[in-house]
């Protein structure tokens, strides 16, 4: 039983680091209707944007504001620069953009940062405490945790409750009639860009300091199992990704206790292969398409 709880507690706290990732991937998803396999690169470039900051200012804090805002810039500058112009005709066209730009952020900060490990420090404790003789979360996990609530919450209510957040929702839905309601396409598609890569800048600095470190290639892995749950919890669904994120958090947790280390890519592919072929959808998805 205590093999379990401590299997359970760890999945959790992985869980968060993924749902916050997971979350970044739901946001482009629902502004521009694509995935965005350039997220993870990006991440990455702006955690070191962050922790640069923070080394020099000596405060994680600033070095967290200056991520979430390198995030915002260039998530901008990817769109008005580079994606407006990619033809729309053949959804490769952007999966292929995209992976290009994966390889041109990791030559570029191979080239300026190095290919060697940095470690990244955490902000709070990442030491678990105990709870009736189990080691439970850690206050950093507990950081986490709020942070990815906070921001569910802040994407929920702006894409029900505000003007901008309906804007953005329309626009990615159905840009003809949003022109001509006189809702500014362009505009909305670079805002939702900015803004995802605002929240993935926010995981990227919450994914680093459990081990990761910094190196150009640090969230290769964590892409895939990031984009594992945002298919398994909806990529429409901002709070399925965080039930997704902590799903396959603690499947993994389990798979790697009881089964060993080298099934956990496995694992990966089973659990998404069986959300694709059961509800294609995800468990929170909410659309349906009609057959005429």
């Amino acid at each position: 039983m205590d093999r379990f709880l401590f299997l359970t507690f760890g999945g959790l706290s992985t869980g968060a680091v993924y749902a916050a990732f997971a979350l970044a991937l739901v946001l482009i998803w629902r502004a521009a209707r694509l995935v965005n396999f350039a997220q993870g690169a990006m991440a990455v470039a702006t955690a070191y944007v962050g922790y640069a900051v923070a080394s020099a200012t000596g405060s994680y804090w600033v070095g967290l504001g200056a991520a979430v805002l390198a995030g915002l810039l260039l998530g901008a500058l990817v769109e008005r620069v580079l994606m407006r112009f990619v033809g729309h005709a053949n959804p490769l066209n952007e999966v292929i953009v995209a992976l290009g730009l994966v390889l041109l952020i990791q030559a570029v900060l191979g080239m300026v940062f190095g290919n060697g490990y940095r470690p990244a420090p955490a902000p709070f404790d990442t030491d678990a405490l105990t709870v009736g003789g189990v080691a439970a979360l850690s206050p950093y996990d507990l950081w986490v945790l709020g942070a990815v609530l906070v921001v569910v919450v802040l994407l929920a209510l702006l894409f029900t409750r505000t003007p901008i957040g309906l804007r953005m929702r329309a626009a990615a839905f159905a840009p003809e009639v949003s022109r001509l309601l006189g809702v500014d396409v362009s505009r909305m598609l670079t805002l939702g860009w900015a803004l995802a890569a605002a929240v993935g800048a926010l995981a990227g600095m919450l994914v680093v300091p459990t081990g990761l470190g910094l190196h150009p290639h640090a969230m290769d892995l964590v892409f895939v199992v990031a984009f594992t749950a945002a298919v398994v919890g909806g990529l429409d669904s901002p709070a399925g990704a965080v039930v997704g994120g902590l799903l396959v958090g603690l499947i993994l947790s389990y798979v790697t206790g009881y089964l060993g280390p080298d099934t956990t890519p496995l694992a990966v592919l089973v659990l998404l292969l069986a959300v694709l072929l059961v509800r294609p959808g995800g468990l929170f998805s909410s659309a349906r398409a009609r057959h005429v």
